[in-house]
C-alpha cells in the first residue's frame, strides 16, 4: 500500500478534511445486497477517526448517497445517519445522487474554492462513491489519502470480501494515497493544534 508521509509533515500548516463517506444504515441492515461484511470493525474505527478529528477540533465533513433512480425510495429509512456517527452541529454534509460526491453541485463548488485542501477518506461504499470521489477529485488536482482499515464495501456475490476490498484499495492507489488508521492515530500528537 502507498503511505504518503507528506500528510503529517505539515498538518499545523494544512490541516486535513476528514471525509466520512456514506455511513448509512442500509449498509448494516440484513437482507439488503450490499450489507457491509466486516461492519462492527469498521464503525469503530470511522468513530475512534472522527472522534480524533473532532476532539482536536479539526474538521469534517460527510457524504450522503441519496439515489434518484425510479427505484429509491427517499423516504425510506435505510439512507437515515448511523446514529453514532452522524454529524453534528457545524460538520459540513453533501448529498450526492451519483457514486462520485462531485455529482453534488454544493460539494464540487466547495472543493474548487477551496485551496491546498487535504482530504482524508473513511466510510462505506469503497467501490462506489470512495472509488469515484477519489477518481474524479484526482481529475480536478483534489488531494485524497483512504484509510484502507476504516473503509468497506459491500460483499460481492460469490467472491472473497477481504479480496475484492484488496483489489479495489490497489486501484484507489493509483489516484490517491493509501495509509492505515494507526498512521492516523499514532501521530495524533502532532495533528492537536
Amino acid at each position: 500500500m502507498i503511505s504518503d508521509r507528506r500528510m503529517m509533515t505539515s498538518i499545523h500548516d494544512d490541516p486535513p478534511i476528514l471525509v466520512c463517506a456514506d455511513l448509512q444504515t442500509e449498509y448494516l441492515t440484513e437482507g439488503r445486497s450490499h450489507v457491509i461484511t466486516d461492519a462492527e470493525a469498521i464503525t469503530s474505527r470511522c468513530l475512534e477517526l472522527m472522534t480524533l478529528w473532532r476532539n482536536n477540533l479539526l474538521p469534517l465533513m460527510h457524504l450522503k448517497r441519496i439515489a434518484q433512480a425510479a427505484w429509491f425510495n427517499p423516504a425510506s429509512n435505510l439512507t437515515d445517519w448511523i446514529a453514532e456517527l452522524k454529524p453534528r452541529p457545524g460538520e459540513l454534509t453533501f448529498e450526492h445522487p451519483l457514486p462520485s460526491a462531485y455529482s453534488s453541485t454544493r460539494f464540487a463548488e466547495y472543493m474548487s474554492n477551496m485551496r491546498s485542501i487535504r482530504c482524508v477518506l473513511l466510510g462505506f461504499s469503497l467501490d462506489e462513491t470512495i472509488l469515484s470521489t477519489v477518481v474524479d477529485g484526482f481529475h480536478r488536482s483534489h488531494r485524497y489519502q483512504v484509510v484502507s482499515d476504516a473503509v468497506a464495501c459491500k460483499r460481492p456475490g460469490a467472491g472473497d470480501a477481504a479480496s475484492y476490498k484488496q483489489a479495489v484499495v490497489k486501484v484507489i492507489g493509483n489516484y490517491a494515497g493509501v495509509l492505515g488508521s494507526a498512521d492516523l492515530i499514532g501521530t495524533s500528537s502532532r495533528i492537536a493544534v
